[in-house]
């Protein structure tokens, strides 16, 4: 039976959790010149309120029902006392803790406006679960974004998941909820008990969660970011000073899952620290520039490759804490080695503790399944008008590279952003406003998002994985770009893969399959990528797509990444590309690391090593690398032999000559056309024994033929050409003549 003095209107609402406002109501409130305490725990059987001023004397409230709504009145109460409650539970235990009701509003007005204006770029710091302490009280302040909810409430370990304890305050009309639980501590678990318009109850994850669980467990996980130490100033302070767009970019792709896993220990996955200690070495004696992860941002579902995103603003626990990432970045940083995230804007998944339907509305994503669902992958599409939605988005990618150091972002499925149609029928979506494809809302978005993330971090990559010919993409948006920094050529990995699968003899006739590539070569700032996605579903990996038997495989292997080091654009290879994994990638299972023993598995891994030697050692490799500059054609005609030959020019005229032989067949006496006189020094052979190849060479380099002209160039070298291979010639120019002096 009711004995509350609350209003019908406020009591039902409050007993039933479903009180918009009960920070109006709990705590200790004035009710016509007098002070009422009121909490509401139906978790406990006693409550006592004990003044700061007097900790002797208790002030017991009296049940107002059997509902947990405990009442009183404070004679003795004046404006701004501090207090705490002491609960008695049903076991008949006692402890004391402060009330949440009796502390004001963190976020303020200026917060409020700038996330609902989709400006506020710091706003992970805002919502979400925050360690903090306020007025000497230590806790966690909580914050959502849940503008069509009729109530929300933490739940957790704390509060034995009870969403009638601790109801929010709603912060109207930006659709902020938050609150201060004076207590609760890292580490503890949580989520938030929604309410929605129609009275339906669920669970959500935090939007802003900083760590979480994974796979069929789904709760957050409370964490102070504040603690970690940085070592890498030395790495960031130099960061904004390099000319990313000549300078060396050798990236190496990587799942965290299975680059390597510990067969003696249940076959786990490495962790964070674990891949420091091994993945770093290893990159580094590589000679990578860069790791770029696979997303490593927390998702329940092991099989999408961290591409079903849920907790964008937390590393995945399945391989540590968020300071363990950070110190493998740390690490990374200190031994001159870049990461690089990918980053998945575009899409994410229908998990019901998601970000789906979150207030019971379509609140990050469209309502209409024609702009707000994506059929290819059964994902739901980000409503990129929506400034909040922009700001979660933004926000995420700033907060990578500012608690975590990241110095690029990889953008995802770029292209299934910029068009509405992508991958629909006619009558399957809805023009923009100018009745065309493109989706203004996420274009608008990209340029935004890319523009601010350059400005407060100057020397990040923002990278784009765009398939189609969209104009512009690593453009700056005052040119009407989309403002990213690199874009992934997609083309030249299409038309490379489909001309190395075909048999030697079969490639004269399809030679414009590598040459066409240099039509656009300069229109973008392109990186050159052999990711993932070409070595998983039937497509085999790519040591395996290449034609010929056995030794022909390797050699084939050898001679495409060379030619893909020696094309201008930056360079990108997956796990296990280097050293010639046979089996397709599989996400469960590590690398064939046993296959590093191999003589052939060995000499392709040196080859990438001695080539990511030559990329930062030798201007001419990465120099002029967006510009016809650096780049001239030697012949692309000889399709009958199937050889083309090029050279690479750094900005100060030094000269790289390429000769690629695309058969297995041996040329002697081989002629190729030079521009200067002077010896050609042999820097690469990708024939060399020292790589499993047939040792065919020119015994270190060759002399010019001064006045030989050939295929347009004033001089000549004569050369042997190898089987199935690069041969590189770095012009060494001749030493000028002293003239004799006669001794006077």
């Amino acid at each position: 039976m009711k004995h509350s003095l609350l209003s019908d209107d406020d009591y039902y609402p409050l007993i039933e959790a479903r009180h918009c406002d009960p920070f109006r109501i709990l705590g200790v409130r004035q009710v016509d010149g007098r002070w009422v305490a009121r909490v509401l725990r139906p978790d406990v059987q006693q409550v006592a309120i004990i003044l700061d001023s007097n900790p002797s004397k208790k002030h017991p409230l009296s049940p107002a029902d059997g509902n947990g709504l405990f009442e009183c009145n404070l004679a003795d109460f004046k404006a701004d006392m501090s207090y705490q409650l002491e609960l008695t539970g049903h076991d008949g235990s006692t402890w004391r803790e402060r009330d949440p009701y009796a502390f004001p509003p963190v976020l303020g007005e200026i917060d409020i406006y700038l996330f609902n204006e989709g400006t506020h770029y710091d706003i992970y710091k805002k919502l979400g679960a925050h360690v903090k302490v306020i007025d000497d009280v230590p806790g966690v302040h909580f914050a959502v974004w849940a503008p069509s909810a009729q109530r929300v409430s933490v739940v957790g370990d704390f509060n034995n998941w009870d969403g009638r304890i601790h109801p929010m305050r709603k912060l109207t009309p930006s659709g902020v909820w938050e609150i201060f639980l004076p207590g609760v501590h890292e580490g503890s678990h949580y989520k938030f008990e929604i309410r929605s318009g129609v009275g339906d109850v669920f669970l959500k994850t935090d939007p802003y969660a900083f760590f979480a669980q994974h796979g069929t467990s789904t709760g957050c996980i409370v964490f102070d970011l504040s603690r970690y130490q940085w070592n890498d100033q030395a790495w960031i302070e130099k960061r904004p000073k390099i000319d990313p767009y000549n300078s060396p970019m050798s990236i190496y792709e990587v799942h965290i899952g299975s680059w390597q896993r510990i067969t003696e220990d249940g076959d786990r996955s490495l962790s964070y620290l674990e891949l420091g200690d091994r993945l770093i070495p290893y990159v580094k004696e590589m000679g990578f520039t860069h790791i770029e992860l696979m997303p490593v941002m927390e998702h329940p579902f092991d099989g999408s490759w961290g591409y079903q995103v849920v907790n964008y603003y937390a590393p995945t626990s399945r391989f540590g804490n968020p300071d363990e990432f950070r110190n493998f970045v740390d690490r990374c940083h200190q031994e001159g080695i870049g990461v690089i995230l990918d980053w998945v804007p575009g899409h994410f998944p229908k998990d019901a503790h998601g970000l789906a339907r979150f207030d019971g509305t379509c609140l990050f994503e469209h309502e209409d399944p024609r702009l707000g669902e994506h059929q290819d992958w059964g994902t739901l599409i980000f409503n990129y008008g929506r400034n909040e939605v922009k700001n979660f988005l933004i926000g995420n990618a700033l907060y990578w590279m500012d608690e975590f150091h990241i110095d690029g972002l990889r953008v995802d499925a770029v292209a299934s952003m910029l068009y509405l149609d992508y991958s629909r029928k006619e009558g399957e979506w809805i023009p923009n406003c100018f009745g065309g494809r493109e989706n203004l809302e996420a274009i608008s978005f990209l340029k935004r998002c890319n523009e601010v993330a350059y400005e407060r971090f100057p020397g990040v990559a923002m990278i784009a994985e765009e398939s189609t010919s969209y104009p512009g993409v690593s453009h700056p948006t005052y040119n009407d770009g989309l403002g990213f920094g690199f874009k992934w050529n997609m083309g030249w990995m299409n038309d490379s893969l489909r001309y190395i699968s075909k048999e030697p003899i079969h490639r004269r006739y399809h030679q414009s399959d590598v040459t066409f590539s240099m039509l656009y070569a300069f229109q973008e700032h392109f990186i050159l990528v052999l990711s993932h996605d070409e070595v998983v579903h039937g497509k085999g990996s790519l040591i395996d797509k290449m034609p010929g038997d056995y030794w022909q495989k390797f050699a084939n292997c050898r001679m495409f990444l060379s030619w893909m080091w020696a094309h201008p654009g930056k360079k990108l290879i997956f796990q296990g590309i280097e050293f010639g994994q046979f089996a397709e990638w599989k996400h469960a299972f590590s690398l064939d690391w046993h296959l590093t023993q191999s003589p052939a598995n060995d000499g392709l891994r040196r080859l990438v090593q001695h080539l990511n030697w030559l990329y930062t050692h030798e201007p001419s490799f990465y120099e002029c690398d967006d510009s016809y500059e650096g780049f001239e054609w030697i012949d692309f005609n000889d399709a009958d032999n199937t050889v083309w030959s090029f050279m690479r020019k750094s900005r100060t005229g030094a000269t790289i000559v390429f000769i690629v032989n695309a058969t297995p067949v041996v040329r002697e006496g081989y002629r190729v056309g030079v521009n200067a006189t002077g010896f050609y020094e042999e820097i690469l052979n990708s024939d060399s024994s020292t790589y499993g190849g047939s040792n065919v060479g020119n015994y270190g380099g060759v002399h010019a033929c001064e006045n030989w002209s050939w295929q347009n160039q004033p001089h000549s070298i004569e050369i042997n050409l190898p089987p199935l291979s690069v041969v590189a010639f770095k012009h060494i120019p001749p030493v000028p003549q002293l003239a004799n002096k006669t001794r006077k």
